[in-house]
């Protein structure tokens, strides 16, 4: 067999026709990998879509210290950084908390992003949720579809999950997020020209950042956002 077959068996039928019928009818919307402020006569709208690593659980004052509230700080006054973060939330729709399900997921499309940054993965990790291993990549390609395909057309970045220590947490397992999470992003990143963050590493080999293994603390969140915003508008 083909790999063009191969990689079309692997898709479900709807994802990838949903995603052909996307670009066909409203242009290609793999663009720059940069933002171009210059582009909108608005605020630009910044989806941030996560779980607990994103929301900021564990950093003191997580409304002024998580990294999208550090991200707004970063990017300035042309730029609007929400926060969809979700604590526990997984990428796989069959995960023991899909953030399918979540309001916060709901919210995000209803704010009509003009950027919207995904890093999800961690708690896929977990043995409860990596059993469904096989059905990462086409929810992920999902994810993408789904925001892609709202009425902003925003540019949809992918971000690489960040390191777990030592033996990890709650089931999280530093080599499953590493070994095979991360080469499906980066993988899904590649095929459907999807511009790439290496969160990972950013904060690798930097356990110091990380408590209680898992969570990054301000000084991390910041490290984050610095990354984020170098990435999509070079500072």
């Amino acid at each position: 067999m083909s790999n063009t077959l191969k990689q079309f068996n692997i898709l479900s039928f709807p994802v990838f026709w949903i995603f052909f019928l996307c670009i066909l009818f409203n242009g290609c919307h793999f663009k720059t990998p940069y933002v171009d402020p210059e582009k909108y006569d608005r605020t630009i709208r910044v989806a941030c879509i996560g779980d607990s690593i994103t929301w900021g659980d564990g950093i003191e004052e997580r409304e002024i210290y998580c990294y999208p509230n550090v991200l707004n700080n970063l990017l300035g006054q042309r730029f609007e950084v929400k926060n969809f973060g979700v604590s526990g939330a997984t990428l796989l729709k069959h995960g023991d908390f899909p953030y399918w399900n979540t309001e916060a997921f709901t919210q995000a499309q209803e704010y009509n992003p003009d950027v919207v940054i995904i890093m999800l993965g961690t708690n896929d990790s977990k043995p409860q949720n990596w059993k469904y291993s096989e059905e990462f990549r086409t929810d992920l390609i999902s994810l993408i579809v789904k925001f892609r395909y709202l009425a902003s057309e925003p540019q949809v970045w992918l971000c690489t999950p960040c390191p777990v220590y030592g033996d990890g947490q709650w089931g999280i397992t530093p080599k499953i997020v590493q070994n095979q999470i991360i080469p499906i992003i980066r993988q899904v990143a590649d095929e459907y020209e999807t511009p790439l963050i290496d969160i990972f590493s950013a904060l690798n080999h930097q356990s110091e950042l990380f408590p209680d293994l898992v969570h990054p603390n301000a000084k991390g969140a910041e490290l984050i956002a610095r990354t984020i915003s170098g990435a999509m508008i070079g500072i």
